[in-house]
């Protein structure tokens, strides 16, 4: 028997001991599946690119067939996940609405599951969760349902495995970290963003493992850009559309949210510091942080975070989780014993805390898809107002392509503005630079009107009763603060939906 159940005065529990590791696993395990099946319940829906792949799978469409392109645009930059997405629709016949939850609950899963498979202490993943929640989005992005996910958690992957000491020369393992590579190319694409952890191996002087990764990398990226059947083109295209997406504005106002600045984070920085003071005081053996590729990557990611936020946002912030799980982990070994019921009560606490503070509808972050209103085909109040045959889809606004094709995937026109605004052709992007640039101004929308057909539609988002001040055109308020305005038409077609009336000079 031992002083702790002495003192407790339950010895009838020491049978039992043996299954606390067991059951802290198990709770652990069961918020991480639990987290998004919970927020899912809420109705929640990511509000960008996992709509598009998974309309893009049961649309059965290549994105040249979607959107208007600019001619550097020629191979699908994600071309695994949207492969898989099209796989399992046509396998399991799944819809748009169940892909994306399955890609919520998978990716979800995924990247908890890369980091819990090292650790002998899975509680100090769900105070990283916590912590992380508290300070950003992080626990959010987790949720989106993006193939990025995947390359975050092999990123997390390596920084934990690098924990255990040197990489051992087999080739194994040369095989498995060659593999990893191949995936984070075939299903994400970003291959060059790979030399930032490859930077912070070498800058924490972990030259053996620096070495082994550049070594597996170059042959991994080759293999995964093999598998999409045109390799020079598809890592070609990444590189050209990455300087595009980043170089091509002449402001950061006009970039998407992602490409924009970050505002230094400051309680990251406050975590760091937290680090330090817990190194100190609990006296633990810890190799120096400085010598620990996870931090190096959290101060890269924060520096090139004032450039473009993803740089803190998957890369940096990942990081300072690893960093944090590590360390707790080692300060929860020297508390506590694997089986005692102290530490059982902590992880029932801890999984109830990281749960309740991750699925907490604060601020409706997971309800608000349920208030949304969007533009289907199979409205009767759209009739006639959706785009013909052939037509394009006009707007500035990139939620309403999302949305739209979501609901939409069999649509037979194209959207103008897709995903990435630079991905059009330089004199569409010119006029969405000027909208943007003049705050929406309806004459910067002159030039789509004057080449727009009767089957395209150009789509505002404005109040009820202020229609766009565009007179060429008449407008229909399609759904709550949406506008949809055409050409207008002498004799509409019978069971159209009727216009307002069109906007003129002197209302």
């Amino acid at each position: 028997m031992t002083d702790e159940n002495r003192q407790s005065g339950l010895p009838f529990f020491e049978p039992i001991r043996r299954y606390v590791p067991l059951a802290a696993w198990a709770l652990v395990m069961l918020v991480v599946l639990f987290v998004p099946l919970r927020i899912i319940q809420y109705g929640y829906l990511p509000g960008d690119d996992a709509l598009r792949h998974a309309a893009k799978a049961v649309s059965g469409k290549p994105w040249s067939d979607i959107l208007v392109l600019n001619p550097v645009y020629q191979i699908d930059h994600e071309y695994g996940w949207n492969l898989l997405l099209e796989k399992l629709h046509r396998w399991a016949n799944w819809d748009a609405e169940k892909l994306v939850l399955f890609s919520v609950i998978a990716l979800f899963v995924l990247v908890s599951a890369s980091v819990l498979v090292w650790l002998k202490r899975p509680e100090s993943w769900l105070i990283a969760l916590t912590v992380a929640m508290i300070i950003s989005d992080l626990p959010q992005r987790f949720t989106l349902g993006r193939p990025f996910l995947i390359t975050m958690a092999i990123v997390m992957t390596l920084l934990l495995w690098a924990r255990h000491g040197p990489p051992e020369w087999k080739w194994g393992r040369f095989c498995l970290m060659t593999g990893l590579f191949a995936v984070s190319t075939f299903m994400h694409g970003a291959w060059y963003l790979w030399v930032l952890p490859l930077a912070a191996f070498f800058l924490a002087g972990q030259f053996r493992w620096g070495l082994a990764l550049g070594a597996s990398w170059v042959p991994g990226v080759l293999l995964g850009a093999t598998l999409t059947g045109h390799p020079a083109e598809y890592l070609g295209q990444a590189v050209k559309l990455a300087l595009l997406a980043g170089g091509t504005h002449p402001t950061t106002r006009t970039m998407v949210s992602e490409l924009q600045p970050f505002d230094g984070n400051v309680l990251a920085l406050v975590v760091v510091g937290a680090l330090l003071i817990l190194r100190a005081l609990a006296g633990f053996k810890a190799r120096p942080l400085t010598a620990t590729p996870a931090f190096w990557l959290v101060g890269l990611g924060w520096v090139l975070g004032f450039c473009i936020s993803r740089f803190w946002e998957d890369w940096g912030l990942p990081a300072l989780m690893v960093l944090m799980a590590g360390d707790l982990e080692l300060l929860l070994q020297a508390r506590l014993a694997p089986d005692s019921f102290k530490r059982l009560g902590i992880v029932c606490l801890l999984a109830a805390s990281s749960y309740l503070c991750i699925t907490c509808d604060l601020g409706s972050r997971w309800s608000w898809p349920l208030t949304e209103q969007y533009l289907t085909a199979d409205n009767p109040d759209l009739k006639g107002w959706m785009p013909d045959h052939g037509g394009i889809f006009y707007t500035v606004d990139m939620s309403l392509f999302y949305q739209t094709f979501y609901k939409n995937p069999d649509g037979d026109w194209r959207y103008m503005l897709g995903f990435e605004p630079t991905w059009m052709p330089k004199e569409d992007f010119d006029v969405y630079q000027k909208v943007l640039w003049n705050f929406g101004d309806a004459q910067a929308y002159e030039p789509w009107v004057k080449k727009m057909r009767p089957a395209d539609r150009l789509v505002i988002r404005g109040e009820r009763g202020s229609p766009p001040k565009i007179p060429q055109l008449e407008w229909n308020y399609g759904v709550s603060g949406i506008w949809i305005g055409r050409l207008q038409r002498a004799h509409p077609a019978p069971g159209d939906a009727p216009a307002t009336i069109p906007v003129t000079e002197h209302q």
